[in-house]
């Protein structure tokens, strides 16, 4: 089975996005990436990391929202999931590092379940 593509997202791509792509960055079911929304970013969001991703884990809702904006002439979005996982932790947090473990996990069973069963999620 290939490796799924994760790009994790959160605002400037300082603590939750980086702990998520450091977190899963040897795991070997993924290759994942990290990005920002925000202008100050680290490391901004691109277009061709929506061309690579099979899933967008964004830490809160208002990411997908930035995303489709900044795109707007993308077609087929990989499908988005929210991590909801507010800004209130350092990079790799003990905290953080366990609610990403447990809501990464949720997320990519919600994925697999939905391809499965053949849900318009899948990307095209």
């Amino acid at each position: 089975m290939p490796r799924l593509h994760l790009l994790f997202v959160c605002g400037r791509n300082q603590k939750r996005s980086p702990t998520a792509e450091k977190l899963y960055q040897s795991d070997p079911r993924f290759s994942v990436r990290s990005a920002g929304t925000s202008d100050s970013s680290r490391r901004r969001v691109q277009h061709g990391d929506l061309v690579w991703a099979d899933l967008v884990l964004v830490m809160e809702p208002k990411y997908t929202a930035r995303i489709e904006a900044r795109f707007p002439d993308f077609e087929n979005f990989p499908p988005f999931r929210s991590l909801d996982i507010p800004d209130d932790y350092e990079f790799m947090d003990q905290d953080l590092l366990d609610l990403l473990s447990q809501n990464v996990e949720t997320a990519i069973e919600a994925f697999e379940a939905g391809l499965a069963a053949g849900s318009p999620e899948q990307k095209q």
